[in-house]
């Protein structure tokens, strides 16, 4: 791929954005390094890695790269005899432990997940935990080494503090002495050249026996060492230079350490790196939204809702298809439509894609791999050549003509633009025949009409455009394939101000068929339109009557699951009778045997009439246990039930009525909203609702008829907020329902409309509410909402 195209193409924000992802010097110079690449199978495993750090991230596991740091250098210097200073010894070990820590993620991975790559190439981190200890047993930081580091440097520096201790507490004597109060300039001992002196004041200088290493800034102080500490200051310095050795011995020791290990570490070093840059992938692919595309070789896009990643707030996605059923597509339309954008973004998702990123689209988008992408978009002018915008395009054009390839990609805006019209649309017409006959894929845009007759004419063309809002005098940026742009030029002129004479004498000056044309645009737009808006009512009708069918199936679930545990409890009480009926045998059985005054015969026949008696009760109660505890046996109701009929269901306890005729021994019966269909065995005809039937109604019947007697026709909201009004609402009206009121008064009084309006707003989605309206003359005019309930 060529430089000036992934300029162009702001390839190069992509990869700057990224940037901002990798935590490490080195992953940052893996983004610099990263170009779209062409061979199909690399770029596959790109995109897998990019997949396998994303479901990593979502499933919480955040690998942090912060404690890695740049030791290449540091290696180098090991390997060839240098000696590495605590800083650098520090920053290995640092890198070591992040090494060390990342290879614990594998613990967290989901084995029945596949993270191959990732997995992969953690596995082949090494582990230096004896030489990261050693590090940071030996350095306590960037300018200390820890007094343990090494037994001789513990021995030299007891020595120190021990000579230390001494040389203060002789120079303390000295200054808290009474004869050296007066030539002391103050009562301290401080250090000079690594030496422990004290301040003397200038005019007592030959008084005070001692060596001279300084003075104040003024000369009235000098900083004298006493003959008296010499001796000891000498050791002190001796001992230093031990130290000094013994620092760099030990420092000298962890280098070699650190270059025996070398070539392992800089293999870590190499698969952190990776690693980081495989992670911030993944990290703006979430950021974006993006998806792992499918690929081919064979020259065929289609981007499914695509969006440009670099483009902020509310994007329009785009589709587009390319290569498949032909070769070039025109996209015609009105300047700044959006054709620039559409066009930047197929050129830099294709880029992104072969890069091995994830690309802002949908499931289901194909990306093709090309050998070159090639673009001249407007943005792009040549101003230092002092070219004219015709001349800058033509000098792109050519060069791209003449580098072009069979498995190329060609992106041209506003081909043939920036001359005469009618030249530039014959020279953009014979570009595009040319490329066709190559067999290149090419999107171009124009705002020509002769270039929408072309491309209808054409074996491989395809027309497309932009949607511009004439109403808003805006594009909304959605790519309409198939269908080519309108100017729009009048439609805008008109809508600016300008008067309709003009107008019209300006359509005078076109030729007829160019008004036809458009005129035929229009209409295919208003078509388009219209049957878009069709397409999403039916589509929300659909969703609607979704949400209805799924509502009522959880409420015949429901029906069902209470009616399982009837039964069930129904069992149990039969179960408990039994064991009752039972315990009663036994004690039957009991009292019999006791009967010691009645004859042997006459004992042992009333005890056998009295087992066969419970064996009886026993089978009957076994029965019940197996067949459903409510059945009614009403007789043969087949001939007798038709439809309207008023029925009784035992097995739910509730009343409905019969809305179709008997088929496989199950009748459809209207319970409230709902229909069900119920075994005519479980249910009875009712006659009158005053008979009996009617005084075995319990559950929601019951509530019904309670509520039906409580319940007000009217409800009052005024002064209520519009979301307590419509809590309220809510259960007034499924009360309402219960008790059976057809028809109910809402009050919420005239103020600002705001309550009204809410209210009204709910109602429109209550499927218990069949229609409402404002209150007529004498019911309260528009202070109250009259509301019709389903019957």
């Amino acid at each position: 791929m060529n430089n000036k195209t992934l300029n162009i193409l702001e390839f190069n924000k992509i990869k700057t954005l990224l940037k901002s992802y990798a935590e490490t010097k080195m992953g940052q110079e893996l983004v610099e390094q990263m170009m779209p690449l062409t061979d199909l199978a690399k770029i596959r495993d790109l995109q897998e890695e990019t997949s396998e750090g994303v479901k990593i991230l979502l499933k919480g596991i955040n690998p942090s790269f912060g404690g890695i740091k740049d030791i290449r250098s540091s290696l180098k210097k090991a390997v060839i005899g240098g000696t590495l200073d605590p800083e650098e010894l520090l920053n290995i070990s640092d890198t070591l432990r992040s090494g060390r820590n990342l290879k614990k993620i594998t613990n967290e991975l989901d084995k029945r997940s596949s993270y191959e790559i990732v997995d992969g190439l953690i596995s082949q981190i090494f582990v230096y935990k004896d030489l990261e200890d050693k590090i940071n047993s030996c350095i306590l930081n960037e300018r200390e080494i820890a007094d343990n580091a090494s037994n001789e440097l513990y021995h030299i520096r007891r020595l120190i503090k021990a000579k230390q201790a001494l040389i203060k507490d002789k120079l303390s004597e000295i200054i808290n002495s009474p004869a050296y109060r007066k030539i002391l300039q103050e009562p301290i001992i401080t250090i000079r050249n690594e030496r422990y002196v004290v301040p003397i004041k200038q005019e007592f200088k030959g008084t005070f026996p001692g060596i001279v290493h300084d003075q104040s800034s003024s000369g009235s102080t000098l900083f004298i060492e006493p003959i008296a500490v010499v001796t000891i200051n000498n050791e002190i310095r001796e001992l230093m230079v031990r130290e000094k050795r013994e620092i760099e011995k030990i420092l000298k020791d962890l280098t070699m350490m650190v270059a025996r290990e070398a070539k392992g570490i800089s293999s870590n070093l190499s698969i952190l790196s990776r690693l980081d840059f495989i992670f911030a992938k993944a990290k703006i692919s979430i950021e974006m939204n993006g998806i792992q595309p499918l690929l081919n070789s064979n020259g065929y896009i289609s981007i499914k809702q695509g969006r440009h990643p670099l483009l902020k707030g509310d994007v329009v996605p785009i589709d587009v298809n390319l290569g498949r059923d032909f070769n070039i597509l025109v996209i015609t339309g009105p300047n700044t439509g959006g054709k620039t954008v559409t066009l930047k973004t197929i050129g830099l998702l294709t880029l992104m894609a072969q890069s091995g990123l994830h690309i802002p689209a949908c499931w289901g988008t194909e990306i093709s791999v090309f050998d070159k992408v090639y673009a001249d978009i407007g943005d792009e002018q040549s101003i230092e050549q002092n070219l004219s915008t015709f001349s800058s395009h033509m000098q792109n054009i050519i060069n791209i003509l003449r580098n072009i390839g069979k498995n190329s990609l060609v992106l041209l805006d506003e081909i043939g633009a920036g001359t005469d019209p009618t030249e530039g649309a014959a020279l953009a017409m014979a570009i595009l025949g040319f490329l066709n006959e190559k067999g290149i894929r090419t999107v171009a845009t124009t705002h020509y009409s002769e270039l929408k007759t072309f491309a209808f004419s054409q074996e491989g063309f395809e027309n497309a455009s932009v949607e511009f809002d004439v109403k808003t005098l805006r594009p909304t940026y959605r790519l309409l394939l198939g269908l080519p742009g309108k100017s729009n030029a009048f439609e805008i002129a008109y809508r600016l101000g300008l008067s309709g004479d003009i107008i019209n004498r300006a359509k005078g000056f076109m030729k007829n068929e160019d008004i036809k044309m458009e005129e035929l645009l229009r209409e295919i737009h208003y078509n388009r339109d219209k049957t878009r808006l069709e397409r999403e009512e039916a589509e929300k009708a659909m969703i609607e009557a979704e949400e209805i069918k799924k509502e009522y199936r959880e409420k015949l679930e429901n029906i069902r699951k209470r009616k399982e545990q009837i039964l069930k409890q129904a069992r149990q009480e039969a179960l408990k009778i039994v064991e009752e009926a039972m315990a009663q045998s036994d004690s039957i059985i009991k009292r019999l045997n006791e009967l010691q005054s009645k004859e042997e015969r006459e004992r042992n026949k009333i005890i056998d009439e009295s087992r066969s008696r419970l064996r009886s009760l026993k089978s009957e109660l076994k029965d019940l246990l197996v067949e459903p505890i409510l059945k009614e046996n009403s007789g043969d109701l087949s001939a007798k039930i038709k439809p309207g009929d008023k029925v009784f269901i035992n097995s739910l306890n509730q009343k409905g009525h019969v809305v179709s005729e008997l088929k496989n021994g199950e009748i459809q019966v209207q319970v409230g909203i709902m229909k069900i269909a119920v075994p005519i065995s479980t249910i009875s005809i009712i006659k009158d609702d005053n008979e009996e039937n009617e005084g075995q109604i319990s559950g929601i019947g019951k509530i019904g008829m309670d509520k039906s007697q409580n319940i007000s026709s009217e409800l009052d909201l005024r002064g209520k907020t519009l979301q307590e009004a419509i809590v309220e609402v809510d259960k007034y009206i499924d009360d309402a329902y219960l008790a059976g009121l057809p028809k109910v008064t809402l009050i919420h009084g005239k103020g600002t409309g705001t309550l009204r309006k809410g209210i009204q707003e709910y109602l429109r989605e209550n499927r218990l509410v069949a229609s409402f309206r404002l209150g007529k003359y004498g019911e309260g005019g528009q202070g109250v909402t009259i509301v019709e309930l389903i019957g």
